[in-house]
C-alpha cells in the first residue's frame, strides 16, 4: 500500500530518532565500559544489554527508513525486551538496591521511545492498509 506523505514524513522521523538513539546508547555504553564514569553506580549487564541494543537500535532505524516489513515486528521486539529488562531492573532496584535509580530513569525512557516507535508504526501501517 502507498503511504501518505504525512506517514512517510513520520515514519522517516522515526528512523532519525532510532538511529540517532542508537548511535548515543553505543557511544554512552562504550564510554562507560572503558572506564569513563557516569556518575553513579553501573550495573555491568545492563550496560552490556543497552550497548548491544545500541546496534539493533541503528539497525531497526534503517529497517523502518526502507519500510521493511520486518520494521515494526523488530520495533515490538526491542519494547518486549526493554520492557521486561525495566521489570527485571526496577525488581533488584526495589529488594536488593544493586540497579541505580538513574539506571531505572534510563530504562524506562528507552522502554517509553520504543513505545511511541512501535505505535507510531503500527497506527502507520493500520493507516496504509486503510488507504
Amino acid at each position: 500500500m502507498k503511504q501518505s506523505k504525512y506517514s512517510n514524513f513520520i515514519q522517516k522521523t522515526f528512523s532519525v530518532v532510532a538511529i540517532l538513539f542508537g548511535i548515543v546508547t553505543m557511544i554512552a555504553g562504550t564510554r562507560a565500559l572503558s572506564g569513563i564514569s557516569p556518575g553513579y553506580e553501573v550495573y555491568l549487564p545492563l550496560l552490556i544489554y543497552n550497548s548491544t541494543m545500541g546496534l539493533i537500535y541503528v539497525t531497526t532505524g534503517v529497517l523502518i527508513w526502507n519500510n521493511s516489513l520486518k520494521a515494526r515486528p523488530a520495533a515490538g521486539t526491542i519494547l518486549a525486551l526493554n520492557f521486561t529488562v525495566l521489570g527485571f531492573i526496577g525488581y533488584l532496584h526495589t529488594t536488593v538496591g544493586s540497579v541505580a535509580v538513574e539506571s531505572v530513569g534510563a530504562m524506562t525512557f528507552r522502554t517509553t521511545v520504543w513505545l511511541v516507535i512501535f505505535l507510531g508504526l503500527t497506527w502507520i501501517n493500520h493507516r496504509s492498509k486503510a488507504d
